[in-house]
């Protein structure tokens, strides 16, 4: 996010302009979105985290470094959730840092609704929120 002649910007900078870009959500709005409001929660964590800690029941599942083919919409490799570009995606993380930047990559494929959920998983667990193992 820096051009040419700037200073390179550090990893807190960097996260707190993108964020800036974008509404965050809190869990309890990530579930009531996912419940009624046609919200689909992406979760991102590693294989590791996801037997450690639990899914979250109708999240799916994609590795981050598949998470752009995945939700593109006009991707040929296109999970068969990716319907569209204004669907609203809610990507999770483990405790709500690679999510943002995540977020920013779906921006930039035109998913305008994509935000990440503040606090991630964990905040998810933390909030007595549905997990299964």
């Amino acid at each position: 996010m820096s051009g040419p002649g700037e200073l390179p910007v550090g990893i807190d900078e960097l996260l707190e302009r993108v964020r800036a870009g974008y509404e965050r959500i809190e869990p309890k709005e990530a579930y009531d979105a996912a419940r009624t409001g046609g919200a689909l929660l992406v979760d991102i964590r590693y294989a590791a985290l996801r037997e450690r800690d639990g899914l979250i029941p109708g999240a799916l599942v994609v590795e981050r470094n598949e998470l752009e083919w995945r939700l593109d919409p006009q991707g040929s490799h296109r999970a068969p959730e990716a319907t569209s570009h204004d669907l609203r995606v809610v990507v999770i993380c483990n405790e709500g840092y690679a999510s943002s930047l995540a977020a920013l990559s779906l921006h930039q494929l035109g998913l305008r609704h994509a935000t990440d959920l503040v606090g991630g998983f964990q905040a998810w667990k933390a909030s007595g929120l549905p997990v299964t193992s």
